[in-house]
């Protein structure tokens, strides 16, 4: 197999067909055998696209490796800085980054046939690398986030096992410029594929250019893995199974101590980009991101459990699966259709898994709190497919079927369905430092960052270190989220959140008319029982109405002593006319967040039914009232719509949704209206003057402009 050459990654030049012209092409072919050692990154690749690249590698002398510890150039389908980062941080392979600050004069020859990737900007911080990673393959960008969410089928399997070379062996002849490391440091490369097919269409090693994505120096490798052997099929039915390392089974959980995480979260105190612990299985042929039923049996007998306990037979493909007679439920057809974007799918408040969910909610916790921005979305990602999912899980083979849901997920299950526990899960709870950066992390204000700086760089453990050493290095907004931070961390009742509600509507009427228009959005929308603040849209049928009525409301909820404190305020959709955001915004025009008037407020309930006794026995006595975070939004009527739904899903509901409206409508979605990427025209789904009716019947038609079906806001629930 390794003598040929598949043409998508070998191709020969027009008109060459004949031996001859092979003959010539294969003389001029590139010699790969001078550059260093390869690891191939098997992420986003296609059918056969990973071992057309091995084949290459190899038919041009390339020495390739599987073992981390011993690659220094590593090639793939890497598109930007962070990817490579943490393509490098799975790998257990901490680097910082080279700055190159020279064009060599090759490189400068070849800008004429090819744009030179620009580098500058001073040295990054240290990449931290640490036994986990994302469980799923989402990146920084939308665009590369999107390839990894396709439900791209696995690489092909290689046909034979690449055996790295031994220590002992020597490389024939000095590797090119290119590569020249004449410090001696240890560096590694990551590069794109399409490097190498440039090397193979000019016979010659060519400049990486703008194929460099990263360039690093080693500050610590991985061990290199044992080797791997598979136990006999005698043992499976032994009483006493030997156990393989958990990095040599699929379904087996790395021990991972609390050590390992308050060695990496102590990495942010010296600068080091913080990483996950929680490493994404990969197969041995790095490839593959479903099980093998004859992998899964052994290492399922190998961890003790008898053949009942053995979760389902080898793999079957989702067609497989409808046409066999098991007690798997038929999928439903947006697992069918592998429908990815959460908007198009129903997903209630209470879902069958919603035990699993909740472990994998906390191991999401964890990865805010260590910046993994990559596993969060991952893991989110992982949540809202399984949220939406209507059956109890009996085997892996069900989560591998959903979007989004790759091996690690289905590890977790697996361990989760076996020992009652996930270990992640545990040594997270258990974990002193993350008790402390949670403990920061809710108060108001302070996002993971400020958490970690508060623990690492100022030392406190405990809010009254920040009282006492640090109160008047706090904003305004994060001294009130101190002062009350048990009363926001309290569940408001969706009783009191009517009543605010019922208040907020009073005095929206006193400062305008009774034509007035509030709807209760956030979590109260979705069905949930209590609530940690409440979010209020406020609307009028008269644009000039809504022009400044944050304002007048908030000023006179003050009057009546409803709100204690204003923490901020937004009149950015006043100040732009009221009209749709620009499709290329700037920061003074309100962006994201204050993209509509807004004011976040401390609510409290200025009566209680002892206050007249009270006062009468203390002048000065304190309201026993709870104080509660209130948003109120302020909306156009004829963008009202998009204000209801962008404020009425769960977090990746409306990450999704904001995807969707990319990615297939081509237009730019925000909770002030919609605009065409293409052109910056508004388009007014609502109609120019809004929808004659309630904010609803406006939300309804802005479902039906994007061609999407009408899910309920209980359905909206994504976790």
């Amino acid at each position: 197999m390794d003598d040929e050459i598949p043409s998508s990654s070998l191709p020969l030049p027009t008109g060459s067909s004949s031996p001859t012209a092979k003959s010539q092409f294969k003389s001029i072919s590139p010699d790969l055998s001078t550059i260093p050692r390869i690891l191939i990154l098997s992420a986003h690749f296609k059918g056969d696209e990973e071992r057309d690249v091995e084949t290459t590698l190899r038919r041009h002398g390339a020495l390739l490796t599987s073992d981390a510890s011993k690659a220094q150039l590593f090639i793939g389908k890497v598109g930007t800085k962070r990817r490579a980062e943490f393509e490098l941080r799975s790998r257990k392979l901490k680097a910082e980054e080279v700055i190159e600050t020279k064009r060599t004069a090759s490189v400068a020859k070849y800008k004429t046939t090819r744009k030179r990737r620009k580098i500058s900007g001073t040295q990054v911080k240290p990449i931290s690398i640490d036994s986990e990673s994302s469980a799923g393959e989402e990146t920084e960008d939308e665009a590369i986030d999107e390839a990894s969410t396709d439900g791209e089928g696995p690489a092909s399997k290689r046909d034979t096992p690449f055996t790295p070379p031994t220590k002992s062996e020597k490389r024939s002849t000095a590797p090119p410029a290119m590569f020249a490391n004449p410090t001696g440091e240890d560096i590694v490369w990551v590069i794109k594929t399409n490097w190498l097919h440039d090397c193979v269409t000019a016979g010659s090693l060519v400049p990486l250019g703008d194929h460099l994505v990263y360039k690093g120096k080693v500050l610590e490798r991985p061990t290199s893995p044992k080797p791997y052997h598979q136990p006999a099929a005698t043992c499976l039915s032994s009483p006493t199974p030997e156990v393989t390392p958990a990095s040599q089974n699929a379904f087996a959980i790395r021990p991972q101590t609390g050590q390992s995480i308050l060695e990496r979260a102590k990495s942010d105190r010296f600068g080091t980009v913080s990483s996950s612990n929680y490493q994404r299985y990969r197969s041995r042929d790095h490839g593959s991101h479903r099980f093998e039923g004859k992998a899964f049996m052994s290492t399922a007998q190998q961890a003790g459990h008898t053949p009942s306990q053995l979760v389902h037979p080898p793999q079957q493909t989702t067609s497989e699966y409808d046409g066999e007679d098991s007690d798997i439920p038929p999928p439903p057809p947006w697992v069918k259709k592998r429908v990815k974007y959460a908007c198009q799918r129903f997903t209630p408040l209470n879902c069958p898994n919603e035990d699993f969910i909740e472990l994998l909610k906390k191991i999401r916790i964890a990865r805010i709190l260590i910046d993994d921005q990559i596993g969060v979305r991952a893991y989110s990602t992982s949540i809202a497919a399984i949220a939406s999912y209507p059956y109890k899980f009996i085997y892996p083979h069900e989560i591998l079927r959903l979007p989004g849901c790759e091996n690690k997920i289905a590890t977790l299950w697996f361990e989760w369905k076996n020992t009652g526990k996930i270990r992640a899960v545990e040594d997270f709870e258990n974990d002193e430092t993350m008790k402390v950066l949670r403990l920061f992390y809710d108060i108001l204000g302070v996002g993971a960052k400020t958490s970690r700086q508060f623990f690492y760089q100022n030392n406190w453990t405990e809010l009254d270190d920040i009282i006492e050493f640090g109160w008047h290095d706090l904003d305004r907004v994060q001294q009130i989220g101190v002062k009350y931070y048990d009363e926001f961390l309290d569940p408001i009742p969706r009783a009191e959140v009517e009543q605010i509600a019922s208040v907020v509507h009073k005095h929206a009427i006193r400062a305008r008319d009774t034509r007035i228009s509030v709807t209760i959005v956030g979590g109260y929308r979705r069905g949930k029982e209590a609530s940690g603040d409440v979010d209020i849209i406020v609307s009028h049928p008269d644009l000039e109405a809504t022009a400044n009525l944050i304002k007048d409301m908030v000023e006179s909820l003050e009057d009546a002593e409803w709100i204690t404190h204003t923490l901020t305020m937004s009149l950015n959709g006043t100040n732009r006319g009221q009209s749709t955001l620009p499709f290329r915004t700037t920061k003074a025009s309100g962006g994201g967040f204050d993209t509509l008037d807004k004011a976040l407020v401390v609510w409290q309930n200025p009566l209680w039914p002892t206050k007249e006794d009270d006062k009468k026995d203390n002048p000065s006595a304190k309201n026993p009232n709870m104080h509660r975070r209130v948003d109120i939004i302020v909306s156009p009527w004829r963008t009202v719509g998009c204000a209801v739904l962008g404020w009425s899903g769960g977090t990746t509901f409306q990450r999704d949704l904001r995807r969707y409206t990319k990615y297939v409508r081509g237009w730019k979605f925000d909770s002030s209206g919609i605009r065409s990427r293409h052109t910056g025209e508004v388009i007014q789904l609502e109609g120019p003057d809004g929808v004659q009716g309630t904010a609803e019947d406006a939300e309804r038609k802005v479902f039906e402009g994007l061609g999407l079906e009408f899910i309920p806001p209980d359905q909206r629930c994504t976790n």
